[in-house]
């Protein structure tokens, strides 16, 4: 989300001084320059917000959890194991993994050794391995092996904390939630929804702003948004269906064969068709 502002020039010029602009500068700055933000009310921050989820809606019609899982603690343990570690990479550890250790019992009986073995490849496997077998032992000890339904014992078991238990609640169990990942806090903040910088105010503003039974998609459309369109350091600003309601439209090539190169992921095609490309 948020672009902040930079606190000096790097002109090397002396304090006060400003660089004489050339024409070429004067042609680039409108590409740099995000659009003046007018004072918005809550009302037209509510109804911007919500337009902006049914054009994402549109975008990423298929949008979902893209860690292969199929019951709640594959959800659990791909989650844990996806921290510092992309979705793909952990996609190619779990299958294996998931053989080896099919239910809670297996995770707290593990040999440490071997279990930091099998998920090795998504770093940081030593507390990686730590947390699988505490959450198995956990789970035992608490839960008859199974996983809890409701986010306050979620966030009581090792390796999963606020993030990871609405990951959990939204896609294993239907429980609408709001994952603030770092691609969900870096575009809310940029869509001027809110400037906390805290996951888990900034869970409650956005939650405040979205009808609850459109959280975990919101959060999937999100996500999908800025892996596929707004990136963080170059987004796709001409190729943006949010172009219309977007304070930051400009951050990035406002160009639509310049941004239309942006693009990334499977829905391409899709996407920019949707902005006439």
């Amino acid at each position: 989300m948020r672009v902040s502002p930079s606190t000096a020039s790097g002109n090397g010029l002396p304090p006060g001084s400003e660089p004489s602009e050339t024409p070429q500068t004067a042609a680039a700055a409108p590409q740099r320059k995000t659009r003046a933000r007018q004072a918005e009310t809550r009302l037209g921050l509510v109804r911007r917000a919500r337009r902006m989820n049914r054009e994402l809606a549109t975008a990423f019609p298929d949008a979902h959890c893209e860690l292969d899982f199929t019951t709640p603690l594959e959800l659990a343990v791909a989650t844990i194991l996806s921290a510092q570690c992309t979705d793909e990479r952990v996609n190619l550890t779990t299958p294996a993994l998931f053989a080896r250790y099919p239910d809670a019992r297996a995770y707290a009986e593990a040999n440490r050794a071997e279990l930091e073995e099998y998920i090795r490849p998504t770093g940081f496997f030593r507390n990686k391995a730590s947390s699988l077998i505490g959450l198995g032992q956990a789970l035992l000890e608490r839960h008859d092996g199974e996983l809890p339904h409701t986010l306050t014992e979620l966030v009581q078991l090792p390796g999963i904390g606020r993030k990871t238990a609405n990951v959990i609640l939204g896609n294993a169990f239907g429980v609408p939630g709001i994952t603030v990942d770092t691609h969900f806090g870096r575009l809310v903040r940029r869509w001027g929804w809110t400037d906390e910088e805290d996951p888990v105010k900034v869970e409650h503003i956005v939650g405040a702003l979205i009808e609850r039974k459109e959280w975990t998609m919101l959060s999937h459309r999100v996500i999908f948004h800025g892996r596929r369109v707004c990136h963080s350091r170059k987004p796709a600003c001409g190729a943006c269906v949010l172009v219309k309601d977007c304070p930051s439209f400009g951050i990035g090539p406002t160009d639509p064969e310049a941004a239309a190169k942006l693009v990334k992921g499977p829905e391409r095609d899709h996407l920019l068709e949707l902005v006439g490309r």
